[in-house]
């Protein structure tokens, strides 16, 4: 595989990568940040935490403002932080900050213009696994999703449609039902076309009702998030899992926003969360 090492950094005993390489899925360069910790070093393969970023954001988001690596390196964790949709020149756009570009809602589109580049489903669950596993010391059989906001969406819309590829599952003020507000209902209904039956694949809300499943799941929700009450709602997961007899552990935080303070602040946990269900067989 053709990857260009943009930067390597050292961090708490291991190393921060960014890394480009031409994506044969959206047709375009793509980038993506990752995490080795000392562990890996040696040639140990670590298992793998996922990290899907929000509406305008790249993976420098995460990468700069996260706060993952010290918990990371102490837990033996890779943390893949790829971009939120392909980009360039030539890339169909909106002048909008909740659609297009940096938008990519983690679904592969299926309505022109954007159904030649945006495939973001098919990039996180195929194509960058694959250059991962071919290129670092990553344990494959380990895997772990986590995102925020747009990228809490795609982390419990990707979990519930591909189940048994990740062994955990968490958000931070996850868009729980995107077909049931406006930042969903714009981009599922632009990528996807106008037949709201399809968008049910693509909404975890609806997923559960229809009858997906996962063990468990850790959500993450500041209440002074400005949000909160009209595109993230997330007493409807609540709900539905509590229909559908999944496990959720919805913590409610009193004076948190939707930035990377609330982020950061809560993200030692969800990682210590997930290696305790990441640890080896």
């Amino acid at each position: 595989m053709n990857l260009d090492t943009v930067s390597v950094t050292r961090a708490h005993g291991g190393t921060q990568h960014v890394v480009r390489h031409d994506s044969r899925e959206t047709g375009t360069p793509m980038t993506f940040s990752i995490y080795l910790p000392p562990q890996a070093q040696g040639g140990t393969n670590c298992p793998v935490v996922w990290y899907l970023s929000g509406l305008t954001c790249t993976h420098a988001n995460v990468t700069e403002k996260g706060e993952f690596r010290r918990a990371c390196a102490e837990l033996g964790l890779i943390f893949v932080a790829p971009d939120t949709s392909p980009r360039g020149p030539d890339v169909p756009d909106d002048e909008a900050y909740d659609f297009g570009q940096g938008a990519g809602f983690y679904v592969d589109a299926t309505e022109p213009p954007f159904a030649a580049n945006f495939r973001m489903e098919s990039y996180i669950i195929a194509e960058l696994p694959e250059i991962v596993a071919a290129e670092f010391p990553a344990d494959m059989a380990r895997q772990a999703i986590t995102g925020h906001s747009m990228g809490g969406h795609g982390a419990l819309t990707l979990a519930l449609r591909h189940p048994g590829r990740y062994r955990s599952i968490s958000a931070f003020a996850p868009i729980v039902a995107p077909s049931q507000v406006p930042w969903g209902e714009k981009a599922l209904g632009r990528y996807l076309g106008s037949d709201r039956a399809k968008w049910r694949s693509h909404d975890a809300v609806a997923l559960i009702e229809d009858g997906a499943r996962v063990p468990e799941l850790l959500v993450d929700q500041g209440e002074a998030d400005n949000f909160l009450a009209q595109q993230l709602q997330p007493e409807r997961l609540e709900r539905a899992c509590m229909q559908a007899g999944i496990e959720l552990r919805l913590r409610m935080h009193p004076g948190y926003d939707h930035s990377y303070y609330f982020i950061s602040t809560f993200m030692a946990d969800h990682l210590r969360w997930h290696a305790e269900r990441l640890a080896a067989d």
